[in-house]
């Protein structure tokens, strides 16, 4: 008998060629979740739809503006994105002033600029299941008005920067409806002037936000800089995420616009009020340093109905000025009752006290990304995260284990090519993933156009997986299961003669068996295997297996 004892093809791709690639694909495992990825580089005008192989399936190229900052792939094939008005009023990182959606041919087929002297769109926007959008706004108000709200007279800007909600219905080809709106200015608080309206206790008044409380660059006027926006249908709620007040809110979105400015009405009898916040109770005099938690934080967002932890929500946490300088995704689960209240203490902060769960890099400073960025779940417990500064999107499973990793090759002055390490000049907002399954595909031919960078690897790591990929469940000739396995990996084959080899994922070699149909796997830690099987013939069967 000839035994073969070649290496592992997965291992040795997984292994060097992680660090032969410097953009685009740099990981794949086959367990990894299948489905489409669509992101819109910050220095570019283009918006990409790349498979799972880090291949380009489709482009739009048609907007003459920079995002600002998100995109969504909508159901219909349509691509909603944002875009820079260069609006000299706001010249904050953000700012955008610009809402387009192009059909999937790239026709553009609605335009709406929300942009004047006092006020601008950016960041973020959500679309409603009645295909409405939520858009946060900057609202500029001048010093004068700030003063007369109670700010601190030593404030020296000649303008404060507040945050509104927006809820615009689209009308024909350039227009919308302003069909329901929130301002952050209807639901202040301060301590600072008893002459002033909105003088009361901070502390008393955790529904109001304190106009004074402002832990950012004094020079600033963005005081608020709210970055992301979700909505819960099951509650008709929303929730933003403050980066400058390290804190995310909730409010009511079943409110009149009317009941939105005052302090009672909605399902919630509060009117627009926050209904919960969660990250910093400093801001509301309930915390001190050491409860902080978020520290400039980005894509807050329930985790939607019918996954794991549905319900609960989950935070990318970026650890702007956090000491040790890391980010990591942290998921909380809220208390709500049954009317969709969200309970507290008279004098004690928002619950809960930890985090539900949180994933940060083995090796902390290895996962961290500044500003921008974001988190999804997958349905199947894994998690989409794009760490933005530096363009790099990946997957981690249940286990917190790395699936996949893809970094944008395109930057200000072009596309890179294959080898060339960008620096931190290739920013993505945040990557959105999609299941093959998702309706906007239906009748679309999604070939492989290509990888986006110039002078891509060949053979790419993903086609070099394809035969180990389409072996996994086995095949006539040969069978191993269970999978996962705990204790015994069985081997089921026709052949009297075999020799097996599993291998860790650094491809060191752990068990070498000849003719056992029963391997012993218990002492081994949870984890993912390989198993390389030579059958008599030259004849090789590779298998990728978990341990739980």
């Amino acid at each position: 008998m000839k035994y073969i004892y070649a290496f592992i093809p997965l291992l040795l791709i997984t292994f060097f060629g992680n660090a032969q690639n410097t953009v685009g694909l740099i990981n794949y495992q086959p367990s990894n979740t299948d489905g489409y990825v669509l992101f819109s580089p910050m220095t570019s005008t283009k918006t990409y739809l790349i498979n799972k192989c880090g291949e380009k399936v489709h482009e739009w190229n048609t907007s003459t503006n920079r995002p600002a900052l998100s995109c969504h792939l909508m159901e219909d094939g349509s691509l909603l994105r944002t875009g820079k008005s260069n609006n000299a009023n706001f010249n904050e990182g953000g700012s955008g002033g610009i809402i387009e959606k192009f059909d999937w041919n790239g026709n553009l087929t609605w335009s709406y600029t929300i942009s004047d002297s006092n006020y601008v769109q950016h960041h973020d926007m959500k679309q409603l299941p009645n295909g409405n959008i939520l858009v946060i706004v900057w609202d500029r108000y001048t010093k004068a008005q700030a003063l007369s709200q109670g700010k601190n007279t030593s404030y020296a800007n000649s303008y404060l920067w507040s945050e509104k909600i927006i809820e615009l219905q689209p009308m024909g080809t350039n227009n919308a409806n302003i069909v329901w709106e929130w301002k952050l200015w209807d639901h202040l608080i301060q301590d600072f002037d008893n002459t002033k309206p909105n003088f009361g206790v901070v502390s008393v008044h955790p529904e109001l936000v304190n106009i004074n409380y402002f832990p950012g660059q004094p020079t600033s006027m963005d005081w608020i800089h709210l970055n992301s926006i979700d909505y819960n249908p099951q509650t008709d709620q929303i929730l933003l995420s403050s980066h400058t007040l390290n804190e995310i809110w909730v409010i009511d979105h079943s409110t009149t616009t009317a009941e939105a400015a005052s302090h009672s009405g909605g399902n919630s009898g509060k009117g627009g009020d926050l209904l919960y916040r969660w990250g910093n109770p400093q801001a509301y005099q309930r915390g001190n340093p050491s409860t902080k938690v978020f520290f400039g934080q980005h894509h807050a967002t329930w985790v939607p109905s019918g996954l794991l932890n549905a319900g609960k929500i989950l935070v990318f946490n970026n650890g702007l000025n956090r000491p040790g300088t890391y980010s990591s995704v942290d998921m909380i689960e809220p208390p709500i009752d049954s009317s969709n209240q969200y309970p507290i203490g008279a004098s004690t902060a928002f619950l809960p006290n930890n985090l539900f769960w949180t994933y940060t890099d083995p090796t902390p400073s290895n996962f961290y990304s500044s500003n921008i960025s974001g988190v999804y779940p997958l349905s199947n417990g894994s998690f989409m995260i794009t760490s933005g500064a530096n363009g790099n999107f990946f997957e981690i499973d249940s286990n917190n284990q790395t699936l996949w990793k893809y970094i944008n090759p395109i930057v200000n002055s072009g596309t890179l090519s294959q080898g060339t390490v960008p620096t931190n000049n290739n920013p993505v907002f945040r990557c959105e993933f999609y299941l093959p399954s998702y309706s906007a595909f239906i009748g679309k031919n999604l070939v492989s156009l290509g990888e986006i960078e110039l002078n891509p690897t060949t053979p790419s790591i993903c086609s070099s997986l394809s035969d180990i990929k389409d072996l996994q469940q086995g095949d006539d000739k040969i069978r191993v299961f269970p999978n996962p396995v705990s204790d015994k990996l069985i081997i089921k084959t026709n052949s009297q003669n075999f020799q097996i080899k599993l291998y860790n994922q650094l491809g060191q070699l752990l068990i070498s068996e000849e003719n056992e149909s029963n391997l012993d796997v218990s002492h081994l830690s949870f984890g993912i295997y390989y198993v390389k099987i030579f059958l008599e013939k030259d004849n090789i069967h590779s298998f990728k297996i978990i341990k739980e």
